[in-house]
């Protein structure tokens, strides 16, 4: 495995290489869910990539840019071990320079949900996914389904630039317990750890609503909300695949969305059904 700092080193090792690349951008402090998209990206592609980068633009100021877990050291060893090729480990300064073009989200749905309760921040994701994606020129990008709004976000800006790359959805991973596993998971107390079960539970009671015949999104987002109580429910909403609002559950077009605060850590969770 090599380790590159270097923008312009990787693209010119990677022109060099012959056979599809599948590439996984990641802000490290990797955990099972990240080995899952590795794992998704060596069955299909030749030569694999993964960066890690705690992107600046997308925090927002007094969000935990500053105390986002990093282990370097720790990264470094699980890619190595699960097979990958290039590991991408470049500073703020090599991706970003003075006074530059950004992306800018789309002015509905990048400021919507997630978007509204932290306005920009889509943008800085879809800025550095470009930077990203023009560096290492994949031919797949891999992004877990549990970021369901990034993922749409994403995908639509690959469609409006022309982007000649494929973005694979990857299934969200989860703890025994149900948890989505998250980098943030490591903020939790053992307290507030058994909380943020509630989110899964919440989800799961939807599911079992659904299969019920209910199908009504006011209804089932109220009882969602009573499993979730007294977290702080940013948001528990029902969308379709195109992210609209709906009023009814479509099977196979609706993603169920949660985002709620347990102490001060921000989780999101979601089902696709």
């Amino acid at each position: 495995m090599q380790i590159i700092s270097s923008a312009s080193k990787l693209k010119e090792l990677l022109r060099k290489e012959q056979g599809s690349i599948g590439f996984v951008p990641t802000m490290g402090a990797l955990h099972e869910g990240h080995l899952t998209l590795i794992k998704e990206s060596k069955k299909h592609n030749d030569i694999i990539v993964v960066s890690i980068f705690v992107n600046p633009t997308q925090f927002l100021k007094g969000e935990d840019l500053e105390k986002y877990p990093r282990r370097d050291e720790a990264d470094k060893k699980i890619c190595e071990i699960a097979g990958v090729d290039y590991l991408f480990m470049p500073s703020a300064e090599e991706i970003y320079g003075d006074d530059e073009p950004m992306i800018q989200a789309p002015q509905v749905r990048g400021y919507i949900l997630e978007g509204a309760t932290r306005p920009g921040h889509f943008s800085g994701v879809l800025s550095v996914v470009m930077k990203l994606l023009n560096i290492v020129d994949p031919s797949r990008a891999y992004f877990g389904k549990k970021d369901a709004q990034q993922l749409f976000l994403i995908e639509q800006m690959a469609r409006s630039y022309f982007l000649d790359v494929e973005i694979v959805p990857v299934d969200t991973v989860r703890e025994s317990d149900g948890l989505a596993l998250s980098s943030r998971n490591v903020y939790l107390s053992d307290a507030q750890r058994q909380e943020a079960l509630k989110i899964p539970a919440s989800l799961n009671l939807a599911r079992s609503l659904i299969t019920q015949g209910i199908l009504d999104t006011e209804e089932i987002t109220t009882q969602m909300k009573k499993v979730l109580s007294p977290l702080q429910i940013e948001y528990v909403v029902v969308v379709s695949r195109n992210f609209e609002y709906q009023k009814r559950v479509e099977i196979g077009n609706s993603i169920i969305l949660v985002e709620v605060l347990v102490g001060t850590t921000r989780l999101l969770d979601n089902i696709w059904v």
